[in-house]
């Protein structure tokens, strides 16, 4: 098991940023049944919280007790720490499973095994993430060059299914054809700066380098990006349904 996001899940709930409403209504669009769900690696629980509004009961999981101290809290979220590929769940118990920017840490031949276990017949895998974003034409050449060179070395391998979109991952389901989506957010330096630290390869620089990376970082782009700037992250989804 992967964690790389317990000694920054303070960091992770404060500054990744939420998915759009657009995204969670075509999911649903295609769920006829709404008892219950599971969010696996749900994090801080954003998109329990979500589901939460539209399904009886959900079923939200992560091995960083960290990331569940920060989740979000409502009556019908039961939270519990449990790898993505060995669950106590019954079999057949879920009408939708969700996994957002998570799969590429899972071993997804054993993840795939446990879903087809405990989703009722004709239930829906959603697996969705989001690549680099997209800032301005002067920004985005200096963000590559920190995400490529500074912190490169110190990205898991995995972190390449992320670069291609999750193409690279097999997905044995009866799969759709899905829209484009993007996250917009409004952001100030220091809340992009906050979003860096939340990554795995920035805290595995810490580690090895003694030093944050990114207070310097920050230090170097502040003129330019001014006040706020408008930031677009790219999302790519797999959905399918689960024979």
């Amino acid at each position: 098991m992967k964690d790389y996001f317990s000694d920054q899940a303070k960091i992770y709930a404060t500054f990744r940023p939420t998915y759009p409403a657009e995204l969670y209504k075509f999911i649903l669009g295609h769920i006829n049944s709404f008892n219950n769900a599971w969010d696996c690696a749900t994090g801080n629980g954003q998109v329990a919280r979500v589901l939460s509004q539209n399904f009886d009961f959900v079923f939200a999981t992560d091995i960083s007790q960290q990331q569940l101290n920060q989740a979000w809290q409502a009556e019908n979220i039961h939270y519990s720490r449990q790898p993505a590929e060995h669950t106590s769940f019954p079999d057949q118990q879920f009408d939708l499973i969700t996994v957002a920017q998570a799969l590429h840490w899972f071993d997804v031949k054993q993840f795939y095994k446990e879903v087809y276990r405990t989703a009722k017949p004709g239930a829906w895998l959603a697996a969705w993430g989001y690549s680099n974003c997209r800032i301005n034409p002067m920004l985005d050449p200096i963000l590559l060059k920190f995400y490529h060179e500074t912190v490169g070395p110190f990205w898991d391998d995995a972190r390449k299914h992320v670069e291609n979109h999750y193409e690279t991952l097999p997905f044995p389901f009866e799969e759709v054809i899905t829209p484009k989506f993007h996250i917009h957010v409004d952001w100030t330096v220091n809340d992009f700066g906050g979003y860096l630290a939340s990554w795995s390869a920035t805290q595995k620089f810490i580690r090895n380098k003694g030093f944050d990376p990114v207070p310097e970082f920050i230090k170097s782009i502040q003129k330019i990006w001014g006040d706020h700037q408008q930031v677009k992250f790219p999302l790519f989804v797999r959905l399918g349904k689960i024979d």
